[in-house]
């Protein structure tokens, strides 16, 4: 027995506490993991959840799309059968009016072939008509002043040079009375007004160099036209002629046989047209 202080504790004692206080820190280890694990399980629990509901909703998108598609599909398919009858119905429509019209077209087909013998005959003919007038008019033609004194040299036809400014005034060039009224400085050609035997004509589309042959007064000789400059509102040309008329011809060739001459076919021989002096070359524009 000890006096006057505690009991010293025994190893045993001393062990004893140690065990009871490991036990109740690993007691309260387990609650605090416990805890933790349950509360992980509850929002997993949640997410699931969630996420079935998603899925769900998923699902339910998909198999609208997928309805919406076979709807499309059946549309499509419709149409496309109705196109398919639709176009077998119209071959089946043309081929029985073929068959209605087929007289029909024949007869029009042997008609526009006619035509097109009756056109092929006149552009013959024009074609003929054109080469004899080249041929009287010698197939000349003079496409600057220089070439045109060359043609008058030749002392078969009269020449007479003109100039026109675009105006509704007539200018008298040898037999003729000419009005320019339009000048392609783009597709070389002019419209003119032209007196001829008194009466007006309209000559449009005179081309650069493509002569105009009339057949004017009673000797049915060819008179031409020429344009050899187109510039801007103003023409450049000539007129030819011959020089003498048919009845001056024959009382020529009368006189020169010797044979007798009435006074009539003296009085109807009209006197010779005396030539105009060859205009200097218009300036250059």
């Amino acid at each position: 027995m000890y006096e006057n202080g505690p009991l010293p504790q025994t190893s045993g004692s001393k062990a004893a506490l140690a065990v009871v206080l490991v036990a109740v820190l690993s007691l309260a280890g387990l609650g605090v993991f416990a805890l933790r694990e349950r509360n992980q399980a509850s929002r997993m629990a949640a997410q699931n959840q969630e996420l079935v509901a998603a899925l769900k909703d998923t699902r339910s998108q998909v198999d609208s799309v997928t309805a919406r598609l076979d709807q499309i599909t059946a549309a499509q398919q419709k149409a496309q059968q109705d196109l398919a009858a639709a176009r077998q119905q119209a071959r089946h429509v043309t081929v029985q009016r073929r068959r209605v019209d087929d007289s029909r077209w024949k007869q029009m087909q042997a008609k526009l072939d006619e035509q097109g013998k009756a056109l092929e005959s006149t552009r013959a003919d024009l074609t003929n008509a054109l080469n004899g007038a080249k041929t009287e008019l010698g197939n000349s033609i003079a496409r600057t002043h220089d070439e045109l004194v060359v043609l008058q040299r030749r002392g078969e036809r009269n020449y007479y040079e003109f100039d026109l400014d675009k105006s509704k005034n007539f200018q008298q060039a040898g037999p003729f009375g000419l009005s320019l009224r339009k000048a392609s400085t783009k597709d070389k050609y002019a419209d003119l007004k032209m007196i001829v035997d008194d009466a007006q004509l309209t000559q449009k589309h005179v081309n650069l160099y493509q002569p105009v042959v009339f057949y004017a007064g009673e000797s049915g000789q060819p008179v031409e036209l020429v344009l050899n400059s187109v510039t801007k509102n103003h023409v450049h040309g000539y007129i030819s002629e011959p020089k003498y008329k048919q009845a001056e011809l024959t009382a020529m060739q009368q006189s020169a046989t010797g044979a007798p001459q009435g006074d009539a076919a003296a009085q109807s021989a009209p006197p010779l047209r005396k030539r105009l002096p060859s205009p200097a070359p218009p300036p250059t524009r």
